[in-house]
């Protein structure tokens, strides 16, 4: 068992696990269902808690001046707007259903607040577009089939 322990832990300083404050953070070692702590905006579709960044799944929201790629049809809207829309319904008791990491190396996740489902808030709210091949499962078409067409 001891050697198994040794071989995950060199295995996990190999695959880039971060270190924040002497503790291992790993997305793919987190619970699938998990309450959030410290959580912050960094766009419309995106928050950080702690060393994780999580993409919110299956919207698309507008990007900050000089973050759309060369090439990449982004979002339409106000950026400012679509963050200060996702702040404001990051209320207490945020969960999240992790249910991968995209290229970037973000959790992709499903996460909700008091006030319900973050994706289907954007998307209620005009701050973000929904993008079906972002939607793993289609789990934000079914949590809000009105407002993901």
């Amino acid at each position: 068992m001891m050697i198994l322990t040794a071989v995950a832990g060199a295995l996990g300083a190999v695959i880039g696990i971060v270190l924040t404050d002497g503790v291992p953070f790993s997305p793919a070692a987190s619970p699938t269902n998990a309450v959030l702590h410290g959580c912050s905006v960094t766009d419309g579709d995106t928050i950080r808690c702690g060393a994780e960044r999580i993409r919110l799944l299956g919207i698309d929201a507008p990007e900050l001046p000089g973050h759309c790629r060369p090439g990449r049809h982004c979002a339409p809207g106000d950026p400012y707007a679509s963050t200060r829309s996702l702040r404001a319904a990051m209320t207490e008791a945020i969960t999240i259903e992790r249910v991968g990491t995209d290229h970037y190396g973000r959790t992709l996740g499903v996460v909700s607040s008091s006030q319900g489902n973050l994706s289907c808030l954007q998307l209620k709210q005009a701050q973000a577009i929904y993008v079906e091949r972002w939607d793993n499962g289609h789990r934000i078409r079914q949590a809000c089939p009105d407002l993901a067409r």
